[in-house]
């Protein structure tokens, strides 16, 4: 057990890298229109997840019908929060700004699910929100300019993120697979950014070709470890290895870029992380108080886990 589960934190730490180095290729590949760079980044994923799928058992089957709903939701609002990330990357000035702002997604994923899954959130998750959303309001750093919008579109990635996720596990609960979602998800983003790639196509050079086919392999890599992190570990214990990516950001874009994150952003990336770390505590105290409880009432804690999936 305890090997699985330190299997599934190296991977969740290559799904951390992975997203970084697509954030870094993002930028990388210079001014470019936000819908040419979106349209490679899930073009490349959509390839590699069609082969995965070639080979597989079910292949392309989806459960039910009914879930074709859920499964354009995910990748509509998936779709908008990729454009939202690709702009923020592109104007706010630091990889790690927008890496930390998108990875507000599990706290707005707490505010969703009680709309969405009708769970109520506890006092300390409703706290550790409030305290996310102040770091955020730090990394944003408001003002009354139009230098604020591309910190705002980060943080609307992360709500569209969650949003999305949550999505994700109303379509897990009902027995599709990840390898379905994710193929869906990019192949409507590539079908919904070609227009706009035609349209306002911008010739580029070999290195730009090649960061955003890097962006896109990147993104892909990310998807595999992150989905394979969890097929070992629950994620309620090894989430919060995720955020390893806003300091991969930070030292790509230190060491490859040049960026500097301002004093401000940093204490915003400190609150972030310290609510994500407390929510990530809390919960585990509580699902051991749980089993505890499961075991002296004679219950099976495994199935009882089983019953309730995290929400990520």
């Amino acid at each position: 057990m305890k090997a699985r589960k330190g299997l599934g934190v190296l991977l969740i730490l290559g799904a951390a890298l992975s997203f970084a180095l697509m954030n870094y290729f993002v930028n990388a590949a210079g001014a470019l229109p936000v819908m040419q760079k979106v349209f490679f980044r899930n073009l490349v994923a959509a390839f590699l997840v069609f082969f995965v799928l070639i080979f597989g058992k079910e292949k392309f089957r989806i459960r039910s019908k009914r879930n074709l709903w859920w499964f354009f939701l995910r990748s509509f609002v998936g779709f908008l929060g990729v454009v939202l990330n690709f702009y923020a990357i592109d104007h706010i000035g630091s990889i790690s700004d927008a890496s930390i702002l998108n990875k507000l997604s599990p706290f707005f994923a707490i505010l969703f699910s009680a709309f969405l899954l009708r769970e109520r959130p506890t006092i300390p998750e409703i706290i550790f929100v409030l305290i996310a959303f102040a770091g955020a309001v730090c990394v944003v750093d408001p003002s009354f300019s139009m230098r604020v919008l591309p910190a705002l579109a980060g943080a609307g990635s992360g709500a569209c993120a969650g949003f999305a996720y949550t999505c994700v596990r109303i379509l897990g609960l009902k027995g599709e697979r990840s390898s379905m979602t994710v193929f869906l998800f990019s192949a409507f983003s590539t079908l919904a950014s070609l227009p706009f790639f035609i349209a306002f196509y911008v010739p580029m050079s070999a290195m730009q070709w090649l960061n955003l086919l890097l962006s896109g392999v990147s993104a892909a890599g990310g998807q595999f470890f992150i989905t394979a992190a969890y097929r070992l570990s629950p994620a309620k214990e090894i989430a919060v290895f995720d955020y390893a990516q806003v300091l991969f950001a930070a030292l790509l874009g230190y060491f490859l870029l040049g960026q500097i994150p301002k004093p401000l952003s940093v204490a915003g990336y400190g609150i972030i992380l310290f609510a994500a770390f407390g929510r990530w505590a809390y919960r585990l105290s509580v699902d051991r108080k749980n089993n505890k409880n499961n075991e002296q009432n004679g219950k099976n804690p495994q199935k009882t886990a089983k019953n309730k999936p995290d929400s990520g």
